[in-house]
């Protein structure tokens, strides 16, 4: 494949810094892929407490269920994600075929060619969201009973939109509480986790609000349909000011997909109509970077009740109030 790469003049107003960027080198390391990155163990270990403090809110007689980074691509076309957002998905992969056939792409990459072009796609996608896989598993069990069905579960997730903004990762981590039975069940229950989110938001420290959404549907098809999950409020989200007031990052979000997979599944109730769905996503990922940007980088300078809340061991260190700062700076400046 050949591809041409045109020369541009350096732009004489360079865009500001990402006001996120001071936390790569903290958080991140590099690994050659914008949105790609390892994970510190500061990092991680800020992510899996948050996962417990989610845990902890958990509804009873909730089913879990942890997912692999990979789907059968035949469910999720099924789902519907390629007809809606076919630009954010990744296929996997491979070399297939005769051993000759394999040999001969290794021999093009040795010479300097193009090894990719004898690639076809394997049965799998990388999964772009951690409920997909939950619909199919739900469909095997026959009727769902009038109690409907909970799931809390998790996923390594792909969305192929490249970025070099840390709250917007191309492999992120998504948790996910799924609803499943009657349309009133299952609104309430979103009902009910939009408090509750924003109660685990509050006592995190963070600064949020909540907004009326849309997915990014592809296409002019997809942007009509933007309009009417926002005008019927099947979306919301909890919005929290990473990069600016005017554009804040979605940090979690409370969907409702009415009787969408069950009729697409055969997910039915006990009279045989489709029953309706709803999940709640945490962007993990997103949380946790939230976390370090609203708090600081030295987790044993947040707030007291912050860090009673993700359990961290008890430090007698202490966060510096803004007097105390001042007077520091004021002390170092004479």
């Amino acid at each position: 494949m050949n591809v041409a790469i045109v020369e541009t003049p350096a732009d004489s107003n360079p865009p500001p810094a990402d006001p996120l960027g001071y936390l790569a080198d903290v958080l991140f390391y590099e690994m050659g892929s914008p949105g790609v990155y390892g994970r510190t163990a500061l990092y991680e270990d800020v992510v899996q407490r948050i996962a417990a403090v989610i845990s902890r809110n958990r509804e009873p007689d909730t089913e879990v269920m942890r997912f692999p980074p990979v789907m059968n691509r035949s469910q999720l076309e099924k789902s519907g994600y390629l007809k809606s957002f076919p630009n954010l998905l990744g296929c996997v992969c491979g070399l297939h075929g005769l051993d000759s056939e394999i040999d001969a792409a290794v021999s093009r990459f040795d010479a300097g060619g193009d090894w990719t072009a004898s690639l076809s796609a394997a049965d799998l996608v990388l999964s772009p969201a951690a409920c997909y896989p939950v619909y199919p598993i739900a469909a095997s069990r026959g009727p769902v009973p009038p109690g409907g069905w909970r799931f809390d579960v998790a996923a390594d997730c792909f969305r192929r939109e490249p970025s070099r903004h840390l709250d917007r990762l191309q492999s992120f981590r998504m948790r996910e509480f799924v609803c499943i039975g009657s349309a009133d069940l299952v609104s309430g229950f979103r009902d009910r986790w939009i408090i509750r989110a924003q109660k685990i938001a509050r006592d995190l420290g963070l600064t949020f609000k909540i907004d009326h959404a849309n997915d990014p549907f592809f296409g002019r098809v997809g942007q009509m349909m933007a309009v009417t999950q926002k005008q019927q409020s099947l979306k919301f989200e909890l919005l929290v000011p990473l990069r600016s007031e005017e554009r804040p990052t979605a940090c979690m979000s409370f969907n409702y997909h009415r009787n969408h997979f069950g009729a697409t599944w055969g997910i039915v109730d006990t009279a045989s109509e489709p029953a309706h769905t709803a999940c709640v996503a945490f962007g993990m990922d997103r949380l946790a970077v939230a976390m370090f940007h609203t708090h600081g980088k030295d987790v044993d300078l947040w707030p007291v009740a912050v860090r009673d809340l993700l359990e961290f061991p008890k430090t007698d260190r202490r966060p510096i109030s803004a007097i105390e700062e001042f007077r520091c700076a004021k002390e170092v400046g004479s």
